[in-house]
């Protein structure tokens, strides 16, 4: 049975907490330790360490495993019914890895931690957390979204044999993603593009919860130039799944003034100042440039894979289960944790590829079997499900942050990516923050 996990009750502190105010805080330094290497972990891998890249792949690891390490042993963290579930399922798959599957220790490890590691690790920030570190990190993010937009920019229109476009270990052919009429999309800060969708979905609700609340005081200025910056990184970017973050997010704020009209007058002023800048951001040379591209991807990518119900139909919902090719045994007992990951495609196979299926629901049954990798869904699914409960219920109490960050938080708890380490560190981020913005009473 999959108990309640993100009840307000569940999510406060125990009273004795206040006798260890020195561990709360050590604790939270560790989260946000986690929070720090996920932002700069690429630029780890590409410019300051180059050769220890493999490594510093799980460089988050062993954070999150002292840090829960340290909760538990000082009682601030708690098994709930996901994580035993979790647990219990990825123990009985790391088995029948060995014994069925591709029987690599190393692989196997690698395809475990996802569950064993990080996934706990979600519920613990959201325990950890107040809803004012909540905002503490939202007010980091629209710092952080201005030098990054610049740096993103900046790759935009280099070479890809350039210092700031190189690749993971060093790589001199470049980090950057085919895009269109000869530009790449850039990663930023991170090894692939799929963490600058990330990193600016996540910053965009901060955006649009800082422009919505007025309880909250933020800098104007700073809000201002944050929104420049996420409005300037959209064509920038080259990505269309960007843009269809930035809709679902603004989708959601629509519907809090629907069933919230007070806040209407703010999105109307927002909406305003988002078309000022717009409209000055179109008078400047890059960004035209920027927009021709970006609108050039669209149109390519439109033609290739069909519009945009097509694309979003075969990302989220078709796709879930492609090139699954599973038979006999493999059926019953997978093919093995961790070999539906890059790194662990790799290990096995010498090139770094897909061995499974690029889509996450086809990794968790092509690694899993039918039956516990449907049970790995379902886990994920119902978080989602209660995540979406509280979320609604914290709506109508005034708190509105909690339903915007589900606007972010649905397509990754459900179907990210967790096979690659970006992908997973969001998840567990914003999962936990939405956690932990249910606090606010």
């Amino acid at each position: 049975m999959i108990t309640e996990p993100i009840s307000l009750k569940e999510t406060q502190l125990p009273k004795d907490a206040l006798k260890s105010l020195y561990m709360v805080k050590r604790l939270k330094q560790g989260v946000w330790l986690y929070f720090w290497l996920l932002i700069f972990e690429g630029a780890l891998r590409k410019w300051v360490l180059p050769g220890l890249s493999n490594p510093l792949l799980i460089v988050r690891d062993p954070i999150a495993i002292v840090v829960m390490l340290m909760a538990y042993r000082s009682g601030y963290f708690k098994v709930n019914g996901y994580i035993a579930f979790s647990i219990f399922i990825t123990f009985i798959a790391f088995i029948t890895t060995l014994l069925f599957g591709h029987a690599n220790l190393f692989v196997a490890l690698y395809g475990a931690r996802i569950m064993l590691i990080h996934f706990p690790f979600l519920f613990l920030i959201g325990r950890l957390f107040s809803f004012q570190d909540v905002i503490k990190i939202g007010t980091v993010l629209l710092w952080l979204s201005v030098p990054m937009t610049v740096l993103i920019a900046f790759q935009f229109y280099s070479p890809q044999s350039a210092w700031v476009n190189r690749g993971i270990g060093g790589d001199m052919s470049g980090g950057g993603f085919s895009g269109a009429m000869g530009y790449f999309r850039p990663p930023g800060t991170f090894s692939f593009i799929s963490g600058v969708v990330l990193f600016y979905g996540l910053t965009s609700i901060y955006v649009l919860y800082f422009w919505l609340d007025g309880r909250i005081k933020i800098n104007k200025i700073l809000l201002i130039s944050s929104t420049i910056a996420l409005i300037a990184a959209l064509p920038l970017s080259i990505s269309r799944s960007l843009f269809f973050t930035y809709c679902v997010g603004i989708l959601f704020a629509i519907m809090v003034v629907a069933r919230k009209p007070r806040y209407l007058m703010r999105m109307l002023f927002a909406s305003i100042a988002c078309v000022g800048i717009l409209s000055l951001l179109e008078s400047l040379a890059f960004f035209q440039t920027a927009t021709q591209a970006f609108t050039s991807r669209f149109e390519i990518a439109n033609a290739s894979e069909g519009g945009v119900e097509t694309t979003i139909l075969n990302r989220f919902m078709a796709g879930s289960f492609d090139a699954i090719n599973l038979e006999g045994e493999d059926l019953i007992w997978g093919k093995g944790l961790g070999m539906g990951t890059n790194a662990g495609g790799k290990l096995l196979s010498g090139t770094q590829t897909f061995l499974i299926s690029e889509g996450e629901w086809g990794r968790l049954i092509g690694e899993n079997g039918l039956i516990l990798g449907l049970l790995a869904i379902i886990v994920r699914s119902h978080l989602l499900y209660k995540m979406n409960i509280s979320a609604y219920k914290s709506l109508r109490q005034k708190n509105i942050l909690s339903w915007l960050f589900l606007s972010f938080s649905f397509v990754p708890i459900l179907q990210g990516q967790w096979a690659q380490p970006t992908s997973l560190g969001f998840s567990v981020l914003a999962g936990g923050l939405l956690i932990a913005s249910l606090k606010r009473q």
